[in-house]
């Protein structure tokens, strides 16, 4: 503490001062109280066979006032041993820590090259463990299409022709370009069917390779041609755009399906291989243009472009973080060594996370991305703190052992504090399996934060200044942030103006604030799906601005849902799969209550007439009985009603249908105790509201049924997702609230200091609720974790300046005093930490990839609410509590006080 911060008087020197403005009053000694035996303090005195009063930093002078040797400090017994053992390395042996720390890194640094390189992407990373993605795997297994020992994989080509897709040179242009992926050498094309292979087996059935189709087309007449095409639609309805017309047989995009022979457990990359050689061979058809109007889609490729998206982020999104961070670092740290320390251990600390993440054999996905900005804004305010605050008791005149030796005592258990309610916050998302990776890395990647920060920064910094002194190594900028002729120095006190002015009615008016804006933020919306992982059309622009390496590759998804949305009505996952499992699947009524479950459905689902425009094992039925005529006199036979649907003896039909190649496997299992059903749902309806539709009709059914397919998946992730944030938030809230409440009764005697920390905390938390919902940021799995985290952001402003007010009001300062040094202490490092981590990773805020765009966003809000908060919220709180205690002598009474 400076000279000039000790001369500080108060602004209304004039008039009477009440007991609590009072620059001579001192908070109201402790000792002799009936809780004194509570002490923590007092009692590790005792056991150390020392005497002395446990509520002062030094002895008290009559009057209240405090005669402390702070340059004692750093062999004060009164320090916690934690504190004492690492003073004690970092002073005595700096280079010996440096030294360890540098073989540490060596060895994460091996594990992350070994272990690591694995990475996820998309939704999958989400859905893979969950019990709604375990059932949808189950049903599939059931199905002969699904269960091939071969694997199998699948791919739709796009084609499009503004004046007519359906017009004879176009069509046989499908058929050459089924013909050559069918006969291509490795591409493993097991079959295709098209709107062309359609019409071809309606002029002539008889016609099976697209080779005997092309001649079929060729040969044919246009009148010919038309009247296949009406028939084929009729009969399996062709795959073209909504815009089809039977009168003109015309339509503008048309689309291919390819059937891939692939290994049961061929890798992602394995199978785009195969369709991205599929699409050069359409780029070599005459008429064909894969940048103009053919697109091929299939999940391999949409991995491996989600993939691709992140790629192309990290390559503009990282370079501009690293110059960011580097600016507000340099004129942080002012100094060359310094800045290298503290880059360095910036550095290692990633080192070490992903180190840790090899040995755990985690793989990197999307949702670990924001671990690291997490751990680079609390490594840059660990860091800041540190070299402030020594270059604080420098400027004293103090030697180096003696600076460093008072920085780790005052700021190694604020240190600790923070990662310990860190590690809280972090490691409350493994409640759920969605974070559980999140919450691991995450909570190891703090305790790294703080050995580095804590220790290996101090030696370094120790070893460093020892041997520029011994040179002429000229210091640069070692002046610390916010003293009080600079310009920090005259904003920062701003909290401390209005604590003085009016506390109480500022601190009400915040408390009014954050419960409207916690009250407001229940209504935030959620989101999951795929489409959460598209960019939008105008930021793929932005960055196909940029030059040369840093430009994005192309990607194709854009175009397949613009098709699937404007041109075929779909979404992208356009189905609700109901499930039925059950043996009554063989009895007579089993048919007919399908039929029932399927009329009049819900709006979200499309219709045919009165009936869900479904797919299931009566619309195998009906197919085959139009096109097989003995199929259809064995459905006549067992229809009692004359309906179409059997109703007597269905085991016999099942016999009959399933002799046939209707494909009757892809619906119904070979041993009748299982059937799916594919509803398309309407493009415009809602993702909740379709699953709940979905829900409903199976519930409807009298057979044991289940909603189920990637919808339901996905929606079933939003349930887990939010009461997960909810409980993680409230998780993270508890474990926070008892230890930072033991933590200041152990360390300071008093637990009320954790429960003032608490209150800007609560503020951040509630302020950032409230903006996600204001800025439409819906909750999803990669920011769910974003509330229960901002917990941990803000107990990491909060613990600095209130661990510094402490120090300073227990050293007997009035309360208006030490809340000035500190806000030019603490204040100005919070300050630098805030712009630091704001700046630099608030560009995330401009990745591809929305949801870490919106993460980005989040971030920089949640930084900048803690240390707002923290610098004008938490000095009206400190008053108050001070006014309170001094009016009700409250110590007299409470051990918590």
């Amino acid at each position: 503490m400076t000279d000039s911060d000790r001369s500080i008087q108060s602004d209304s020197d004039s008039g009477d001062r009440s007991p609590e403005t009072d620059p001579q009053h001192r908070s109201p000694k402790r000792s002799g109280g009936r809780w004194d035996r509570l002490d923590p303090r007092r009692l590790l005195r005792s056991l150390r066979g020392e005497g002395g009063d446990s509520s002062s930093r030094g002895d008290r002078e009559p009057g209240g006032s405090a005669r402390v040797d702070r340059d004692s400090s750093a062999t004060d017994t009164d320090t916690d041993p934690i504190t004492r053992r690492i003073n004690t390395v970092v002073t005595n042996r700096p280079w010996t820590v440096v030294v360890v720390f540098v073989l540490l890194t060596g060895v994460f640094l091996g594990g992350a090259l070994v272990g690591g390189g694995d990475q996820e992407a998309g939704t999958d990373q989400f859905t893979e463990d969950s019990e709604a993605q375990q059932a949808f795997d189950d049903m599939q297994e059931n199905f002969a299409d699904n269960s091939r020992d071969t694997g199998g994989d699948s791919a739709q080509l796009f084609v499009e022709d503004d004046r007519n897709v359906l017009s004879k040179p176009s069509l046989l242009r499908m058929l050459e370009f089924q013909d050559r992926v069918e006969n291509e050498g490795g591409l493993r094309v097991e079959s295709t069917t098209s709107p062309a292979s359609l019409t071809a087996q309606q002029i002539d059935p008889t016609a099976e390779t697209p080779e005997e189709q092309y001649r079929v087309i060729d040969r044919a007449s246009q009148r010919e041609i038309d009247a296949a095409i009406a028939a084929a639609d009729e009969q399996a309805g062709l795959p073209v755009s909504t815009d089809f017309t039977r009168k003109s047989a015309s339509a503008s995009v048309a689309q291919i399906a390819v059937t891939y022979d692939t290994a049961p457990m061929a890798d992602t990359s394995d199978n785009a291989h195969l369709q991205f050689q599929t699409q050069e061979i359409a780029n070599d058809i005459d008429g064909f243009d894969t940048d103009e109007n053919v697109v091929i889609f299939a999940d391999a490729i949409f991995d491996e472009e989600i993939l691709q998206l992140l790629g192309d982020t990290a390559i503009v999104v990282f370079p501009a973080a690293i110059i960011l961070i580097m600016f507000f670092l340099i004129v942080a740290y002012r100094d060359p060594i310094d800045l290298g320390l503290g880059v360095a251990a910036l550095v290692m600390t990633l080192i070490w996370t992903f180190g840790f993440m090899g040995f755990a054999r985690i793989p990197f996905s999307d949702s670990l991305i924001t671990v690291f900005p997490l751990l680079l804004a609390v490594g840059i305010d660990f860091g800041i703190h540190i070299i402030n605050r020594y270059r604080e008791e420098r400027a004293t005149g103090r030697s180096i052992e003696q600076s460093m030796g008072i920085t780790t005592n005052q700021l190694t258990a604020a240190l600790l504090i923070v990662t310990i309610t860190t590690v809280f916050s972090f490691a409350a998302n493994m409640v759920s399996e969605i974070n559980r990776e999140f919450g691991l890395v995450a909570a190891a990647g703090i305790v790294f934060t703080f050995l580095l920060f804590g220790v290996f920064l101090p030696a370094g910094k120790v070893g460093c200044d020892r041997l520029r002194e011994g040179t002429r190594f000229p210091e640069f900028g070692t002046s610390p942030l916010g003293r009080e002729d600079s310009f920090l120095g005259d904003v920062l006190p701003i909290g401390v103006k209005i604590a003085r002015a009016a506390p109480a009615v500022f601190l009400v008016a915040m408390l009014v604030v954050g419960g409207s804006a916690a009250v407001y933020g229940t209504g935030v919306d959620t989101e999951f799906d795929q489409e959460a992982f598209f960019p939008d059309e105008d930021r793929i622009e932005q960055y196909e601005s940029l030059p040369g390496p840093l430009a994005p590759g192309e990607y194709t998804f854009m175009q397949v849902l613009d098709h699937m949305e404007e041109d075929f009505e779909m979404s992208l996952d356009g189905t609700v799969t109901i499930y039925v499992e059950d043996n009554d699947l063989r009895s007579d009524g089993a048919l007919r209550e399908i039929d029932r479950s399927l009329q009049d459905p819900p709006d979200a689902f499309q219709t045919d007439g009165r009936q869900a425009d479904a797919d299931s094992i009566l619309s195998v039925i009906d197919s085959q009985r139009a096109a097989d005529p003995d199929f259809a006199r064995t459905v006549e036979r067992y229809d009692s009603s004359g309906d179409g649907i059997p109703d007597r003896d269905v085991d016999v039909v099942y016999d009959d249908l399933f002799a046939t190649d209707a494909g009757a496997e892809n619906r119904l299992t070979t041993d009748r105790s299982a059937t799916r059903i594919d509803i398309p749902i309407d493009v415009d309806a809602e993702q909740d509201e379709a699953v709940a539709d979905g829900r409903q009709i199976a519930s409807e059914i009298e057979m044991d049924a289940t909603a189920t397919g990637q919808l339901v998946i996905f929606e079933a992730v939003i349930d887990e997702m939010t009461d997960a944030a909810v409980q993680s938030l409230f998780a993270a809230f508890l474990l926070t609230t008892v230890f930072l409440i033991l933590s200041y009764w152990w360390l300071e005697g008093r637990a009320i200091y954790g429960v003032l920390n608490l209150v800007p905390v609560l503020l951040s938390v509630a302020l950032l609720a409230g903006s996600m919902r204001f800025f439409d940021i819906p909750l999803t799995p990669i920011n769910a974790p974003i509330l229960s985290v901002s917990i941990g952001l803000g107990v990491d402003y909060t613990v600095h300046f209130m661990h510094r007010f402490v120090d300073e009001y227990e050293e007997g300062n009035d309360a208006h005093d030490a809340l000035l040094v500190t806000v030019r202490g603490t204040g100005g490092a919070l300050t630098g930490s805030m712009l630091t981590t704001v700046c630099g990773l608030g560009v995330l805020y401009f990745a591809l990839i929305p949801l870490i765009m919106e993460f980005g966003m989040l971030l920089a809000l949640g930084v900048f609410y803690a240390w707002l908060c923290s610098i004008l919220v938490l000095p009206s709180t400190v008053v108050v509590w001070d006014r309170l205690e001094n009016e009700h002598a409250t110590t007299d009474h409470l051990p918590w006080a």
